[in-house]
């Protein structure tokens, strides 16, 4: 069964750059794209103004679809105008696909995507990655990173990664953030205590990762422990990286991605694309 990327567009800049995202990344895993635009529904019942706002999503549809053939023109493109709710509509489409990637921002039936209802109904909710661009890159780096903290969200995100790393013969950055406990920083042993539980810490993380550079045997990978707000550390590591993967949910680095304030503010302050990956059996 060919695999599919489902791209939502709705003719902004960063939802252009989104296809063209989409459409490398098709051609990288072999796989189908598919352009979805949605069409919100009308509150007015003039057929002329129905004509002409026809005419102007078709034209959004036809331009994405020119961007994705110039990015890719060995892949299979298909493209749907589709009625009816943003969010909706996308999460259904999001079902039967392995990949969705939408833009940070749009406008129409996207208005306040990533700060507003519909990017935060869409990243960590829909079932599978959900990728996030806000613009086309002017570098390639070739290095990737992803945020790891040992709970299995993240192991889902590793497993995405390596296997983005692989596809793309990239380097792949394990940055494990995280923030000392809250005590006294002038308590007796508090450097030596915190010193002993980063490096435990540290080693825990070391361990987990073995099943997967085993599995994965050509991806460089580097691992960098890095005391400090996860916000902060992943947002500085986007400056230089083709792409920052997270899992929805987790521990430190990882918990309320999708919700709380480490994705909303890493999806916010990013520089490059982020994926948010959630398991496919995960509909919550």
């Amino acid at each position: 069964m060919t695999s599919t990327i489902v791209v939502g567009v709705d003719g902004s800049a960063p939802s252009l750059a989104a296809v063209e995202y989409a459409a490398r990344d098709a051609a990288r895993r072999n796989a189908a794209l598919r352009i979805v635009h949605v069409w919100p529904p009308l509150t007015v019942g003039d057929n002329e103004v129905h004509a002409t706002e026809r005419a102007h999503h078709e034209g959004i549809v036809a331009e994405a679809q020119r961007r994705a053939w110039d990015c890719a023109p060995d892949i299979e493109i298909s493209a749907q105008l589709i009625r009816g709710d943003v969010i909706d509509r996308l999460n259904q489409e999001a079902m039967g696909a392995d990949e969705v990637v939408i833009g940070s921002r749009g406008m129409g039936g996207f208005a306040g995507l990533i700060l507003g209802s519909v990017g935060l109904a869409l990243a960590g909710h829909t079932a599978g990655p959900v990728v996030v661009v806000r613009k086309s890159p002017r570098h390639t780096y070739g290095e990737l990173v992803v945020g790891y903290d040992g709970s299995e969200e993240s192991e889902t995100a590793l497993d995405y990664a390596f296997a983005e790393a692989q596809r793309r013969q990239a380097r792949l950055k394990l940055v494990y953030a995280w923030q000392p406990p809250v005590l006294a920083a002038s308590a007796a042993g508090y450097g030596a205590l915190i010193q002993h539980w980063f490096d435990e810490q540290t080693t825990f993380v070391r361990q987990r990762l073995a099943p997967w550079t085993e599995k994965f045997p050509t991806v460089p990978v580097e691992h960098v422990g890095v005391c400090g707000h996860p916000v902060y550390v992943l947002s500085e590591e986007s400056r230089t990286a083709d792409l920052v993967i997270v899992g929805s949910r987790g521990r430190g680095v990882i918990r309320s991605t999708a919700l709380g304030s480490v994705g909303h503010g890493l999806l916010h302050r990013a520089h490059c694309p982020i994926a948010i990956v959630t398991e496919k059996e995960d509909r919550r």
